[in-house]
């Protein structure tokens, strides 16, 4: 049996928008597209969260689904001067306090909330865009290099609730570096 550690966290948003509201030039403003910040969310394995942008998009069925600590924005609104920032305008799918993400890549791991469990493989780095100088704040770009979360792939069906959660992990976490950059290098992942 392989080791687990399970950590306590909380689920604080759970973000579902059917398009893309940051593309173009930043100077031209986001897109005016419905967000929702939803209390439950109904994932499919392979494909992602059902009614978001990137949900069975070919381009993202590896990445569907990005995770990203509250920490690390609360770490760049004290290093900014700036905010304190609304965690949707990161646009990303569920944020959570409480879980050092880094860790996570390219290995296999579980959210359980309020009795349901869906497990995720952490694919790749969510880097920032640009737009981040823009929505959050000048500078909010560099910030979130290496703390921008992790984009996931949905291993099985299942919902995700917003609230108190445990987050299963095949090795362990520092959920104290929540919100420190990581060098995040896939090529190096085992």
């Amino acid at each position: 049996m392989t080791e687990t550690y399970r950590y306590d966290v909380d689920v604080l948003h759970l973000l579902l928008s059917p398009s893309h509201a940051y593309f173009g030039r930043a100077r031209d403003g986001a897109a005016d597209v419905p967000t929702a910040d939803a209390d439950r969310v109904e994932i499919v394995a392979g494909k992602g969260i059902v009614g978001d942008r990137f949900f069975g998009k070919a381009a993202h069925m590896d990445a569907a689904v990005t995770l990203f600590a509250v920490e690390a924005l609360e770490a760049m609104a004290a290093e900014l001067d700036a905010g304190p920032f609304d965690p949707l305008l990161t646009r990303r799918n569920v944020i959570v306090r409480g879980a050092h993400l880094a860790p996570l890549l390219g290995r296999e791991f579980t959210l359980e909330s309020q009795g349901d469990a869906v497990r995720f493989k952490g694919g790749r780095p969510a880097h920032p865009c640009a737009w981040m100088d823009r929505m959050l704040a000048p500078g909010a770009h560099a910030a979130m290099r290496g703390r921008g979360g992790v984009r996931c792939q949905a291993l099985s069906d299942g919902v995700l609730h917003r609230g108190p959660a445990v987050l299963v992990s095949p090795v362990p976490l520092e959920p104290e570096l929540a919100g420190v950059p990581s060098v995040l290098r896939p090529g190096r992942l085992t």
